[in-house]
């Protein structure tokens, strides 16, 4: 089957998926329903689109398909933002209370995080990547440890309020943050797609790139702070999933031929929307809401990671 003919079939399933999300026992409440559950499938659209792209460019970065921009710790900061907050400000407080400035903090806390990480390590370019690796595994497990720290200490009823923030979910998003998320979700993908011809050469390693005339270096720090703004974008407008780009990406991978990442990019995407689209339809439907969303991907990307490991050592 070609790849088109593949598109197609996934465009066809994401659509469904979304239909049958929006209008499934609707009974008429088109006023009250119909907007909320639009709203879902927007955040869940908005938080696909921005996982799978950044998780298919890291890989072509690091040249490796296991890792995910998450290793770089903006999972664990984000958590030790929200453990903090509450732990030294109180859950009554405007940071936690208002999802507008919980959202805007704790984006411009990640992304200035990953700009000052970036900034520091590259100062030397003789540094390779996985030197930026090694130091994102040290300062997530930091971040984790002083999170479970805090977390211990803390008032029952304050933890609480962090621990819904722990798992993903898409029940309570914020209209307004949608909208701000999509406008600045779209710019930085209508910016980064034009840099698809290059990652394709990117793939072919760092001297065959340079020799074909593609600015490595450059576009290497270019793509990794893109990556790092979308997860932050994503992570804050609905919790972390830690799992979830390695899945989309690696099917993507396996289901279409092509190496070009316009066609790589666009699949990830679209399997995105619908393992999240039909993953919140079988929490609402099967699960009556008795887990979240996050978990069960957690739980399948566990399996898949240690798959993917196993293969990995197999084939050396």
């Amino acid at each position: 089957m070609r790849d088109l003919h593949k598109m197609l079939i996934l465009i066809g399933l994401a659509l469904a998926a979304c239909a049958v999300y929006l209008f499934q026992d609707l009974n008429g409440s088109f006023d009250y329903a119909l907007p909320r559950r639009g709203v879902k499938v927007f955040a869940m659209v908005l938080t696909g689109v921005a996982i799978a792209y950044a998780t298919v460019v890291f890989q072509t970065i690091t040249h490796n398909r296991i890792l995910t921009p998450s290793i770089m710790g903006l999972d664990s900061l984000y958590m030790l933002l929200q453990t903090l907050l509450v732990f030294f400000l109180g859950s009554s407080h405007v940071t936690i209370v208002n999802k507008q400035v919980n959202f805007m903090l704790s984006i411009a806390v990640m992304v200035i995080f990953a700009l000052l990480f970036y900034r520091l390590l590259f100062k030397k370019n003789d540094r390779p990547i996985y030197f930026l690796l090694l130091v994102g595994i040290i300062c997530g497990t930091f971040f984790g440890s002083i999170t479970t720290f805090l977390q211990v200490l803390i008032d029952p009823n304050e933890f609480s309020i962090i621990q819904d923030r722990m798992f993903a979910s898409f029940n309570n998003v914020n209209a307004d943050l949608v909208w701000t998320s999509l406008v600045v979700i779209t710019l930085l993908i209508a910016f980064a797609w034009k840099q698809n011809a290059s990652l394709d050469v990117l793939t072919l390693g760092r001297d065959t790139a340079i020799n074909l005339g593609v600015n490595y270096d450059a576009l290497v720090k270019q793509m990794l702070v893109l990556s790092a703004v979308l997860i932050a974008i994503a992570t804050a407008l609905v919790g972390p999933i830690t799992f979830f780009g390695l899945i989309v990406a690696n099917l993507s991978y396996q289901f279409f031929t092509s190496y070009k990442h316009s066609v790589l990019l666009t699949g990830a995407i679209i399997i995105s929307v619908i393992a999240l689209v039909g993953g919140q339809w079988v929490v609402e439907r099967i699960f009556t809401f008795n887990t979240t969303l996050s978990v069960i991907i957690n739980f399948i990307g566990g399996i898949y990671f240690i798959y993917l490991l196993l293969k990995e050592s197999r084939s050396k």
